[in-house]
């Protein structure tokens, strides 16, 4: 993690549930477009109560409803009953990780898919699932149980749709010709990084532009079945040393998809 990026800053502040420097990381204007990040940061600081948060709260909740992507209303709605504002959403809490969650539901169909711990929010993949029960930790009905919610993937269908989105905010118009062209075909993700790489500063914009879309619509499907984003209270331990320290970090965005990384066995030494 760059100690210098204010959005490597704001992950990790979230995500240790430091509310006081959640609420005066939202002040730099570099995050002006993490909505939903920073509203997730908003919810925990409102939790504990940080100077400064409510009033932070009720801007960010208006900037969500005027921009209206996929799961800003449901962001929205969830700082208003925090606030005491709006009524209490009628779902559950869920301490899911949404990064982890919505790269499992965005990968390949054919080879994706996987559930999440409706206990500790913990997001298994298939790989994961298929290690734990080679290895003996898994039963293999365990998928029955009632504290599993399971998660099919849906494909790259939405992420396409991101970059078509992005090229309608490109003000340059033979910029946007050259990434509607790049985006016919096979490969068309490829080249599209390929392009904007050319272009000072937009490839960064482009991964900012996508990573909230991606964490609204894992939001709004998380909603859909019944539940809602929980503060991340509990997550940071206070032990320096081994598996709890590394419990303390922000999680990767590729944690996910080794089913040979010990997670499970981590969890339980942890």
């Amino acid at each position: 993690m760059d100690d210098n990026d204010p959005t490597a800053q704001l992950r990790g502040a979230v995500y240790r549930g430091d509310a006081a420097a959640i609420v005066a990381l939202l002040q730099r204007t570099e995050l002006a477009e993490w909505l939903q990040l920073g509203g997730d940061g908003l919810v925990v600081a409102l939790t504990r109560h940080a100077e400064g948060a409510a009033t932070a709260a009720g801007q960010w909740a208006g900037r969500l409803r005027d921009r209206g992507w996929d799961g800003d209303l449901e962001l929205a709605e969830q700082l208003d009953a925090r606030l005491g504002t709006g009524p209490t959403p009628m779902l559950r809490p869920l301490p899911v990780d949404l990064e982890e969650l919505a790269a499992l539901l965005e990968v390949d169909p054919l080879s994706g898919g996987g559930r999440v711990d409706l206990r500790t929010g913990e997001v298994w993949p298939l790989p994961a699932i298929e290690y734990a029960v080679e290895i003996g930790e898994e039963d293999e009905d365990a998928s029955e149980a009632p504290w599993w919610l399971p998660v099919h993937c849906e494909g790259s269908r939405d992420g396409y749709r991101d970059m078509q989105a992005f090229i309608a905010t490109v003000a340059d118009d033979e910029r946007a010709d050259r990434l509607a062209t790049a985006i016919r075909g096979r490969g068309a993700f490829r080249r599209f990084k390929d392009v904007l790489g050319g272009w000072s500063g937009e490839l960064e914009r482009w991964f900012a532009f996508a990573e909230e879309r991606r964490r609204g619509r894992t939001r709004a499907w998380l909603a859909g079945e019944g539940y809602y984003v929980a503060p991340p209270a509990g997550r940071a331990r206070t032990d320096p040393s081994g598996s709890a320290a590394r419990s303390a970090q922000p999680p990767g965005r590729c944690r996910h998809t080794d089913p040979h990384s010990g997670r499970r066995t981590g969890r339980r030494t942890g």
